[in-house]
């Protein structure tokens, strides 16, 4: 398997998954489709799934289009299929998704959004998980409670720690702001924040990130508690 990162929109990241063997390839959360279609012209990749974390534009708006011109198939939550375009196959917490060479565990993760789940690629120890954990941060909390987000994130933090974390922004900077200034003596945030400035500097994205690190760099990933939880999440939309 090997996963191409393709920005969009303004701090946006599409993942294309693409199995070497066969050439099929799943692309995740594609913001548009324009960015897409460009890094797949002239290449023979069949484009056979869009995988959607969540229904919010930034994360399907390519749906429709890479749906016409390749005939792909969109795969997203059962509940969901109101809010997802063009949707085709429905998926539930905790199915196995499989099809062609791929598989992938389905955790329903609400919080950001209610319908919100995540790809886990268990074989490879790769996860998608679109605005319900970034790099050093979590996401913000549309339709969901403190208490379901901070239970999604349990849930992934119950991964093995060698797990690769693909999220649906390019916020790592911004967040690592946040942590170090409730964080300030953890040594290996400031070495984080270090690696991620040079990824920056050289134009690279900081992702993806890996579990062991966040569970000891992301203040959210940190917070033992809901009432931590919820505390540190209010701090962060006004900060």
């Amino acid at each position: 398997m090997k996963i191409e990162i393709i920005k969009c929109l303004q701090d946006n990241f599409s993942y294309l998954i693409v199995d070497e063997k066969t050439q099929i390839a799943c692309v995740v959360d594609p913001s548009e489709a324009k960015p897409i279609i460009k890094f797949l012209n002239n290449k023979k990749i069949n484009l056979k799934y869009i995988l959607n974390t969540h229904h919010h534009y930034d994360h399907v708006g390519g749906n429709k289009e890479l749906k016409k011109k390749y005939n792909s198939c969109v795969v997203g939550f059962k509940g969901d299929e109101d809010r997802i375009p063009e949707i085709d196959i429905l998926l539930e917490d905790n199915q196995t998704w499989k099809k062609d060479n791929f598989e992938a565990k389905i955790y329903h993760i609400p919080g950001h959004t209610s319908g919100h789940i995540a790809f886990h690629f268990f074989k490879e120890k790769k996860i998608f998980t679109g605005d319900t954990l970034f790099s050093l941060g979590c996401g913000r909390l549309f339709e969901g409670t403190y208490e379901q987000m901070f239970n999604s994130l349990k849930k992934i933090k119950q991964l093995p720690k060698d797990t690769e974390i693909y999220c649906g922004h390019e916020y790592t900077l911004q967040n690592s702001n946040f942590c170090i200034a409730n964080d300030p003596e953890n040594l290996k945030l400031k070495e984080k924040i270090a690696k991620i400035k040079n990824n920056l500097n050289k134009n690279l994205p900081t992702i993806p990130t890996i579990l062991e690190d966040e569970l000891e760099c992301n203040i959210f990933l940190k917070a033992n508690d809901l009432k931590t939880f919820s505390k540190l999440r209010d701090l962060k939309d006004n900060f």
